[in-house]
């Protein structure tokens, strides 16, 4: 990963975070987009980053495609090498009510924010990790544990049909079979979202990561030095899986996919304990 360049886009907190701060430890150049970057300004670890020119802030908002467009300019760094890795793990803070769960305000930050970055992909593209969630589909909500299924059926799922928009469009674009019944729909898609992807299959280094209900736990493949055997991984989707922390997460996009990326391109990925 030495001198590497990425682009991370909703990497204030949480997976894109943590991951962000494992590629920084690996030498990677780390650009991210952020609707506030002060954000960081009381991060002793951003900033030193920052100091040694690792770390670059670009203040902008991934809804804004001028924001995007400029994103991937300045990630660049210079014009002898194109970015080499996007990490997409936009997501907004959701609101709770008894009424309707939890909701985003808009619905379809995270589906609108990935349209805009596919729309200015620079050329070469880089290889792309976008986060998603377990359950998501109809097939994907059978493996859940059935504890689970009344939360994510009812609670979640209004920023689940957000990420379900995502997958349609990666789906599109990467020339994957979708489930109709799985539309997230104009609301969340937008009327001629087809005309602002790539063409189908047109899109293959992407990975989707789906991980299980997220904890704000320890990263057990550091603490308990075991590697990725902290954690379960699947093609596909992961029977019986309940959680998985944010920083085992970042663990695995950074240790699993991206130093084995020919083992996992243009496929789904799910993790849990």
């Amino acid at each position: 990963m030495e001198n590497s360049k990425v682009l991370v886009i909703g990497g204030s907190r949480n997976i894109g975070y943590y991951s962000a701060v494992r590629l920084l430890a690996l030498g990677a150049t780390v650009t991210f987009l952020l609707r506030s970057p002060q954000v960081f300004d009381q991060d002793d670890t951003i900033q030193n980053y920052i100091k040694e020119g690792k770390a670059r802030l670009i203040q902008g908002d991934a809804l804004v495609k001028d924001d995007i467009r400029r994103a991937w300019s300045e990630a660049q760094v210079d014009d002898t090498r194109p970015v080499d890795f996007l990490i997409f793990t936009v997501g907004g803070i959701p609101q709770f009510s008894l009424t309707k769960g939890f909701t985003m305000t808009p619905p379809n930050l995270i589906t609108q924010s990935l349209i805009n970055v596919l729309e200015t992909l620079p050329s070469p593209h880089p290889k792309i990790i976008a986060v998603s969630s377990a359950g998501l589909t109809q097939a994907s909500h059978k493996s859940l544990p059935l504890p689970l299924k009344p939360l994510y059926r009812y609670f979640i799922s209004v920023p689940h049909k957000d990420k379900r928009g995502m997958e349609e469009v990666i789906a599109h674009s990467a020339g994957r079979e979708w489930d109709a019944r799985d539309s997230a729909g104009d609301e969340i898609l937008g009327v001629g979202w087809t005309s602002r992807v790539p063409n189908i299959g047109e899109l293959k280094s992407i990975v989707i990561i789906r991980p299980a209900l997220l904890t704000d736990g320890v990263c057990r493949a550091d603490v308990k030095g075991e590697g990725s055997e902290a954690y379960r991984v699947k093609e596909g989707d992961l029977e019986s899986s309940w959680t998985v922390s944010r920083r085992d997460v970042a663990h695995f996009i950074v240790e699993g996919v991206v130093k084995h990326w020919q083992e996992w391109e243009g496929k789904c990925a799910s993790i849990a304990y």
